[in-house]
Formats: structure tokens, sequence, C-alpha cells
């Protein structure tokens, strides 16, 4: 099983990596920069280097970067929007140099402009971003469609996909506790909703799950995560998932509330699961 959780690189790509084999993960997820802000550090590449050494001695899956907060590729404020596209072409690039497999990030809230402007402004900008020649893929993350987001149907999804060039170099991070808030069924209905995703975007989109339970409803449009099996998911519904054919070989990411000891057992607990 690849599983992992989001770890700060603050103090260097190669301190992440050893704390990945410290709490028994062998993937995980960073940010590219300041979560919520604009600020990025320069680049060690010898840090990066002695990085991917120790995910080799490991046997690491695919590392995720995961963009900053900040972002709205939706947005009609021409500011918000540059300062976007800024970020993503800038961290997009950095990635695809140190050859980082996946980029993930919130596709955007169209703040009263209607789901349809946010969907071409997002595919506009990726259209300026990915030229084709890059081997990092974009994903867009699945959203639980609080507020005025865009991204939390299977077919805005699509839709977005469909309108990017290199159509290729674009993917999907499924969230579990986004898709349940967004309305689909994972814990009474998983085999449901996968074929629902094949049918609509085409299950070789997905690339990667984001673990986590709930702290609210089914179909609630909130995006309250909460730690593996104290949720709304359960860990009857998290078992399922993490073991079905279609899912149980794609890389898992926790985003649940824990420091690194709680991933620690949360992997535990995870990897105890499918060796039943």
């Amino acid at each position: 099983m690849l599983v992992g959780c989001h770890l700060s690189i603050a103090q260097g790509y190669k301190k992440a990596a050893e704390w990945a084999v410290e709490i028994d993960a062998n993937v995980f997820q960073f940010f590219s920069r300041n979560p919520r802000g604009a600020s990025s550090k320069e680049l060690d590449l010898e840090d990066v280097e002695a990085m991917k050494i120790i995910a080799k001695q490991h046997n690491f899956g695919p590392l995720l970067a995961h963009a900053p907060y900040i972002l709205n590729l939706a947005s009609y404020k021409e500011s918000t929007y540059g300062l976007g596209k800024r970020i993503l072409k800038e961290d997009y690039e950095k990635l695809n140099n140190i050859s980082i497999p996946y980029f993930n990030f919130h596709p955007g809230n169209h703040v009263g402009k209607g789901t349809e402007y946010g969907i071409e402004r997002i595919a506009e900008a990726l259209n300026e971003i990915i030229t084709g020649n890059e081997n990092t893929m974009i994903l867009l993350e699945s959203m639980s469609g609080k507020g005025t987001e865009v991204g939390y149907t299977f077919e805005q999804l699509k839709s977005i996909i469909d309108k990017v060039e290199y159509s290729e170099l674009v993917g999907i991070c499924l969230d579990t506790c986004h898709v349940y808030s967004a309305g689909y069924d994972i814990v009474n209905d998983l085999d449901g909703v996968l074929e629902n995703f094949d049918d609509v975007i085409g299950i070789d989109k997905l690339k990667c799950i984001h673990l986590n339970d709930s702290m609210m409803e089914f179909n609630s449009r909130k995006d309250r995560h909460a730690k593996i099996g104290e949720g709304t998911l359960g860990l009857e519904a998290i078992e399922k998932i993490i073991s079905h054919p279609q899912l149980k070989d794609l890389p898992f990411y926790l985003e649940t509330p824990n420091e690194l000891d709680g991933h620690k057992e949360e992997i535990k607990l995870l990897k105890s699961l499918t060796v039943k």
C-alpha cells in the first residue's frame, strides 16, 4: 500500500523524506510554497537529490506537491487571476525540473460569476501554463462544493479537462471528505460512484487519493476533515476504499487533523486493514 501524509519542507526535502521513513510512510505530499502566501524559497538541488536517494532506498511511490490555497484560477479579478497563474506556472516549472510526478491544486471559486465562467477561466489558465513538454501532471482536486467552488462534480472536472489542449497532462486527485460532502455516496455505493467517475471522466484520469474522514454529514457541501475512522465515513468505508480493486494501487495521502505521531498511528492502522 502506498500511503503517507502532508509533510512540511520548511526544513528541506531531505528532512521531509526522513520524517516519512520515521512514520512508515512510503509517499508524502508537500506544499510547493507558502500555503497561504506567495513567498517561495530558492530551490536547493543538493537537498532534493538527498531526498530522492532516501525515496529510492525505501521504495517510495510518487510524491505529490500541493499548490498554495491563495490560488483562484476561477476569479474575475485580474490581480487575483494573474497572481494565481504566475504562482502555478513558476511552481509547475520547478516541480517538472526536479521530477515531481504530481502537482495538485484547488480549481477555484467563481465568486458569483457562474460555474461555466469559472471553468473557462481555469482552462484558459492551464492552457497558458502547460506547454506539452512537461512530465509533471497537474491534478484537479475534487471539491466539496462549499460557496462558489468549481470542481465539486465529475462533470465540472471533466469540462475543465476537455478544454485543456494538452489534456494528457491533467488528472484528478479525489478527496474522500470532499467527494462525500459533494453528494457522492462512497460509504454506501462506492462501486456506483467509481462507475460514474469512469463514465464521466475515465478512471485512468484518477491518479491519487486524499484519504480523509469527514466531520460533516453526507451531501453537506462543507469541508471539515476528520481523523481516520472518527468521522461520518467511518473505518468500514475507508477499508473498502483502500482495498477497492480500482483504487488499491493508487497513492493515498492523509490530510487529517493530526501531528506526526498521529499520522504514524493512522498509517499503521491503514496498513493493518490491507493485510486482513
